[in-house]
């Protein structure tokens, strides 16, 4: 049974973003052959992505005639979703720069997400939903951080900064991109938008945590030294921030035609192949894997809802 044209593109360019991973691994390993993979996969990558369902002699011409079908229908928060993904990649090769990398990776997501949103609403609404949720998942942090309440007892107190009274700015940041990204993914159910990032918790958390960004104290820890009152918690805030967002702006969770499957949801399949492999780079196995079950059951639980 031959494989769907879809099928084939993203197997292939899976396969390559293997290959420039494995490569990262020998850098790592002070191996300089990892270069050669990597330069060698992230090209094939994209050309995969392409065309990958084209091999043989029409390969080339498939491949120029649909990067030019694609750089004109790129629209600017696709560059910037991009752009969010490119900056993760030299991490595994500058460890120590991972917060500068982070941060720029999610105040690019930040500026896709609020691209996205003009797209659909405008830029005057945009921002407002945008520093809606910023506000309300900074204020949860900072009572938070500071109460225990409502994700349990942790502290920024040794996170890399740029901080915004105590709490790091890639944080809040990161609460509007990706609970638009996972609102989207949920068609609009805030219930399921917050289970989407409780589960995408469940990699942040040993992966920061590694990072130095936040420390836990909580007396009864589950994974990576959060308890389960952390994940209720990203459920409780997330749904909220969700709900808030289908409300002041349900033009966003409405499917058009003009999209042709462009959707600020690839964000969350994005995710769940980079934090994995973020997980195996620091040394941690065992979440990665726990982290790539969590996201793929987050995937496969939005397929169903959707379908219903």
């Amino acid at each position: 049974m031959s494989l769907p044209p879809l099928a084939w593109r993203a197997g292939l360019a899976a396969l390559a973003l293997g290959a420039a991973f494995a490569g990262a691994l020998l850098v790592l390993a002070a191996q300089p052959a990892g270069w050669s993979l990597i330069a060698l996969g992230l090209p094939l990558a994209g050309a995969g992505a392409l065309a990958g369902d084209a091999l043989g002699p029409d390969f080339g011409a498939t491949l120029r005639a649909r990067a030019r079908t694609l750089t004109a229908q790129t629209r600017p928060w696709m560059w910037l979703l991009a752009l969010s993904v490119a900056l993760k990649i030299p991490v595994p090769l500058w460890p120590e720069g991972f917060p500068v990398l982070g941060l720029a990776s999610t105040a690019a997501l930040f500026a896709a997400a609020l691209s996205y949103a003009a797209e659909r609403v405008g830029w005057r609404r945009s921002a407002g939903l945008a520093a809606l949720a910023f506000g309300a998942g900074w204020g949860a942090e900072l009572l938070g951080s500071h109460t225990g309440f409502p994700f349990g007892v942790y502290t920024y107190a040794d996170a890399p900064g740029p901080l915004l009274l105590d709490v790091p700015l890639i944080v809040p940041l990161g609460w509007f991109a990706l609970t638009l990204a996972a609102t989207r993914l949920a068609g609009g159910r805030a219930w399921l938008a917050g289970g989407l990032l409780a589960l995408w918790d469940v990699g942040l958390e040993p992966l920061m945590t590694a990072q130095g960004f936040w420390t836990w104290n909580d007396p009864h820890p589950l994974w990576a030294g959060a308890p389960l009152q952390n994940f209720l918690g990203w459920w409780a805030v997330g749904g909220a921030i969700a709900w808030a967002l289908t409300r002041l702006g349900p033009e966003l969770f409405v499917r058009r035609a003009q999209d042709r499957g462009a959707d600020l949801a690839a964000a969350y399949p994005i995710e769940t192949f980079f934090l994995p492999g973020g997980l195996i780079l620091v040394g941690r196995p065992v979440e990665a894997a726990v982290t790539l079950l969590a996201m793929g059951l987050g995937l496969g639980l939005a397929r169903v809802v959707r379908r219903e």
